[in-house]
C-alpha cells in the first residue's frame, strides 16, 4: 500500500520544454509494478531549475518506496555533444560504491574465509607488523611498533591507520609521501595494479594506531584487494557473481560503455564555468582499469543502485533469496566510531560527527531524532545514495558535477527531504 505523502510516477516533459532545458524523459528501463500516475511536481521543477541555471549539466533522480518508484532525468550527458540524459545513463558513482565493497567483504565473513575481527595479514602481508608514526607530523622514520594487527573491521570502518589526512602536505610528511606514491585519496583512481598499490602502502608507516582514529577512504580500497586475494577472483568478477547478478545490477562494475557514460565536469573556481574533468569517450571509466578500486571506482545507474538499496533495507534478501545474513547487515548499519574517536577524527562539514556515525562502508544518520537510522553516502563525482528504514525509501540523485565546495550537498539534501515528504 502506498504511504501518504509519496505520490510517484516516471516523469514526462513536453517536447518544447525538453528542447529548452535539454531534458530527456525517464523512459528506460520499465518501471516496477504499481508505479502511480501522480508526479512529484515541485521536486521535478526544482531539479529542472538546477539544470536550467547551469548548476549541473544533467541529472537522474529516483525515489523508491516499496514497489513504487518515481524517476526523472534532465539535462545532457555531455555538454559538447548534447546527448540527452536518460534514466539508464551510466555514471561514475565514486564513493557511494563503498558499501558494495563492504557487502562483498562481509560475504567472505559469512563464508568463513575471514572473521570481521581477524587480522588481515594472511591476505595482505604488506600490512603485517606495521610501524606507526610517533606523531602525525613526525618524520617517516620516527615510528613505534603497531600495538596490534589491522583487522577487516578496521578496513571497513576506515580505522586502519591510513587514509585521507586532513593536513597540509607541506607540513605533514605522511600526506606528502602518499601523494608522491599516488595512493593519497582523491578523484584520480590509482593507475597501476593492486599488488603495486599494496606495495606502496606497505612502504609507509601508519599515521595512527590501528583502530585508533577514523581516516576516510583508503581502508575500503584495501578491502577490495583482500577480496581479490581471498576469493581468487578479480573484485569485479566477485561482485558480479555474488551481488550484481542476483540483484539484477547489469550496468554496475568498473567499466561502462562510452555511449551511455555521463561526462564528468568540474566547476572552475575562478570563472564558475563547468570544465571537462574526465570525458566519457576518453581515458577512465570507458577503459579497463588496471586497479579495480573498491572505494571509488564503480560505475552504475540509478536503477541498479535502487536494487542495492532495497537489498539493504530488506536485510540482505532479494527475491526471496538471502545473500547476506541479517546479523551482518545489522553490523554494517551499526555505528563503529566511538565518541572519543569522532572527537579525534576531523571531517567536513565541521559538525559532521554531531549528526552522523560510520558503519561498515557507509555513513549513518544519528541526529536529529526524525532522521536516525538513515544510511548512505555521497560520491565525489556528484552522486547521492540514501536509504530510510522508517519510510522504506531509497533515494538517489546522480549528477556528473564533481563535489568541490560546502554547498555541493544542497541539491541532494533538498531532493532527499522532498523524497521523504519533508519538504
Amino acid at each position: 500500500m502506498r504511504q501518504a505523502g509519496f505520490p510517484m510516477r516516471t516523469t514526462t516533459i513536453s517536447r518544447r520544454r525538453a528542447l529548452m532545458l535539454g531534458v530527456a524523459a525517464a523512459v528506460a528501463p520499465a518501471l516496477p509494478a504499481r508505479a502511480t500516475a501522480q508526479p512529484f511536481d515541485a521536486l521535478r521543477y526544482r531539479l529542472d531549475q538546477a539544470v536550467e541555471a547551469g548548476d549541473v549539466p544533467g541529472l537522474v533522480a529516483l525515489a523508491g518506496r516499496g514497489l513504487e518508484v518515481w524517476a526523472h532525468a534532465a539535462g545532457v550527458r555531455d555538454l559538447q555533444g548534447g546527448v540527452p540524459m536518460t534514466r539508464d545513463t551510466i555514471f561514475a558513482v565514486a564513493s557511494i560504491g563503498k558499501p558494495i565493497t563492504a557487502v562483498a567483504a562481509l560475504m567472505l565473513v559469512e563464508d568463513g574465509v575471514i572473521g570481521l575481527d581477524d587480522p588481515v595479514d594472511p591476505f595482505l602481508p604488506e600490512l603485517a607488523e606495521r610501524q606507526v608514526l610517533r606523531t602525525l607530523n613526525a618524520d617517516l622514520e620516527d615510528t613505534v611498533p603497531a600495538e596490534r594487527a589491522i583487522t577487516l573491521r578496521d578496513l571497513l570502518s576506515m580505522r586502519m591507520g591510513l587514509g585521507f589526512v586532513l593536513a597540509d602536505p607541506a607540513e605533514t610528511l605522511i600526506a606528502a609521501r602518499m601523494q608522491e606514491l599516488g595512493v593519497a585519496p582523491g578523484p584520480r583512481i590509482f593507475g597501476e595494479d593492486a599488488d603495486t598499490f599494496m606495495a606502496r602502502l606497505g612502504s609507509l608507516p601508519l599515521a595512527h594506531q590501528p583502530g585508533e582514529r577514523w581516516l576516510y577512504h583508503t581502508g575500503v580500497d584495501v578491502a577490495g584487494v583482500l577480496i581479490e586475494r581471498a576469493s581468487g577472483m578479480t573484485l569485479g568478477a566477485f561482485q558480479r557473481e555474488r551481488i550484481f547478478a542476483p540483484l539484477g545490477m547489469t550496468d554496475t562494475g568498473f567499466l561502462g560503455p562510452s555511449g551511455r557514460l555521463a561526462t564528468i565536469y568540474l566547476r572552475d573556481p575562478e570563472t564558475g564555468t563547468l570544465v571537462v574533468w574526465n570525458p566519457a569517450s576518453g581515458a577512465g571509466f570507458a577503459e579497463e582499469p588496471p586497479f579495480e578500486a573498491g572505494g571509488g571506482g564503480h560505475v552504475s545507474t540509478v536503477d541498479d543502485f535502487h536494487a542495492f538499496g532495497r537489498f539493504l533495507l530488506d536485510g540482505g534478501v532479494t527475491g526471496g533469496r538471502r545473500l547476506l545474513s541479517e546479523e551482518l547487515v545489522a553490523e554494517m548499519l551499526t555505528d563503529q566510531i566511538t565518541p572519543e574517536q569522532k572527537a579525534a577524527s576531523p571531517w567536513f562539514p565541521e559538525d559532521f560527527w554531531e549528526t552522523h556515525g560510520w558503519g561498515l562502508g557507509l555513513a549513518l544518520r544519528t541526529e536529529p531524532e526524525p532522521v536516525r537510522g538513515r544510511f548512505g553516502w555521497w560520491g565525489g563525482f556528484g552522486t547521492s545514495f540514501w536509504c530510510d528504514p522508517a519510510t522504506d525509501t531509497v533515494a538517489l540523485l546522480f549528477t556528473q558535477r564533481m563535489m568541490a565546495g560546502a554547498d555541493d550537498t544542497a541539491l541532494p539534501d533538498h531532493f532527499l527531504a522532498a523524497a521523504l515528504g519533508e519538504a
